[in-house]
């Protein structure tokens, strides 16, 4: 299942290369909402795999956006203790200020697939 959100850029980290195949970047996006008068502001980090790594590259820190992701839950066991790792897989961006133009051609993010990646690729770092 896929979800969106929107915020601005705050954070862009290095991209990792875990493996001779794999590599991973993180980036942070802050997203405010109000509730009864107020205004609660949450900062959510989410990780690129593989070639989604260069996305947040033609985005300046400070440019709203959305971020269209997956949500992925790992269980991993190592010396008899059991971990849940629970990772947002973003899959897609594009700015807020083109999306938002009449033209609807505009603000369509053509160099990423608009459908969320299947692959079941281990993503764990060890």
């Amino acid at each position: 299942m896929a979800y969106e959100i929107t915020g601005k850029l705050i954070v862009r980290f290095d991209i990792v290369q875990r493996n001779e195949n794999f590599k991973t970047r993180e980036f942070v996006i802050e997203s405010s909402e109000e509730s009864n008068g107020r205004t609660f502001t949450n900062y959510v980090k989410f990780q690129c795999i593989q070639d989604k790594t260069a996305m947040p590259d033609k985005f300046n820190i400070g440019d709203e956006v959305k971020v269209q992701f997956n949500i992925k839950g790992t269980r991993w066991e190592k010396d008899g203790r059991t971990n849940y790792i629970t990772n947002l897989d973003a899959w897609r961006m594009e700015s807020l200020k083109l999306s938002q133009n009449s033209n609807p051609t505009q603000g369509q993010d053509v160099n990423y697939n608009d459908i969320p990646p299947t692959d079941n690729v281990d993503d764990l770092p060890f």
